[in-house]
């Protein structure tokens, strides 16, 4: 059973503008060199449009990607962000801000921001030089087309354990490091040191949700069919880095589908 704190908090901001322009669309995190000890204020009280992040232990290594789109943020179409070459969604509070975690690992990271015609609004490159944080080997990022639904990825890793919602961070090391139960995706979950043997990737249509907390009424959707994306991301960062990509299409509430098995 989900918990009643994650009924949507809306934080109101003073001074923000109201329209997207290049200067406010993406205002962290900054270009050039960065070093994670120097810049990240993953700590502060944040907005995380439409919920808070909670942190349960697997999240601490994240930064914060935030901004400002103005009033069109949050209507479709989207906007898109794009954090080292992987589109997802960007979905906002209703004045166009938006707050999102990510683990970036050291090296060089990248992320944009672009309008839903798919021109580039603002981009930022960083170099991120410490080199003592862990550097993810298997990324596994799960978007979606409808700022109403709730779906959550699932990976069960090779001795059997389960990282989901519920059980985000597990004893192997993995997890969802950047979990977004608590809001819109991307769902997004890493291992920096993979054990060998067989993974498996599902994605589940969990439910709705909106100003009175999750429901399971299939007439707010959108439209009929909810568009999912599931990348998988091996190697980040380095010469041996790879990537494959799934569109999987969610047609009710309670679907459960095999995205990917793979050996590591």
């Amino acid at each position: 059973m989900r918990h009643p704190h994650r009924i949507c908090l809306m934080l109101a901001l003073a001074g923000l503008p109201a329209l997207a322009q290049e200067g406010n669309a993406l205002t962290a995190p900054g270009g050039g060199w960065n070093r994670a000890g120097l810049v990240d204020k993953s700590q502060e009280l944040a907005v995380n449009y439409p919920y808070n992040l909670i942190d349960r232990g697997a999240q601490r290594g994240r930064r914060m990607i935030e901004g400002n789109l103005g009033k069109a943020g949050k209507k479709r179409p989207f906007h898109m962000l794009v954090v080292n070459g992987n589109p997802t969604p960007l979905y906002t509070d209703d004045d166009g801000r938006y707050a999102r975690a990510y683990a970036f690992g050291s090296g060089s990271n990248s992320v944009e921001v672009r309008t839903p015609d798919g021109k580039s609004l603002k981009r930022v490159q960083f170099y991120e030089a410490d080199r003592s944080r862990p550097q993810p080997v298997i990324r596994v990022i799960a978007a979606w087309d409808d700022n109403q639904a709730e779906v959550d990825l699932h990976v069960v890793t090779p001795d059997g354990q389960h990282a989901f919602w519920a059980h985000p961070a597990l004893t192997n090391g993995g997890g969802l490091d950047a979990d977004t139960v608590d809001g819109p995706g991307p769902e997004n979950f890493t291992m920096t040191s993979p054990q060998r043997g067989l993974y498996q990737v599902w994605i589940n249509y969990w439910g709705n949700f909106g100003g009175d907390g999750y429901h399971f009424d299939e007439a707010t959707r959108q439209r009929p069919i909810i568009t999912s994306r599931i990348t998988l991301v091996f190697n980040e960062n380095t010469t041996k880095e790879r990537r494959e990509s799934f569109v999987v299409p969610l047609r009710r509430i309670g679907e459960l589908t095999l995205v990917k098995t793979f050996k590591f």
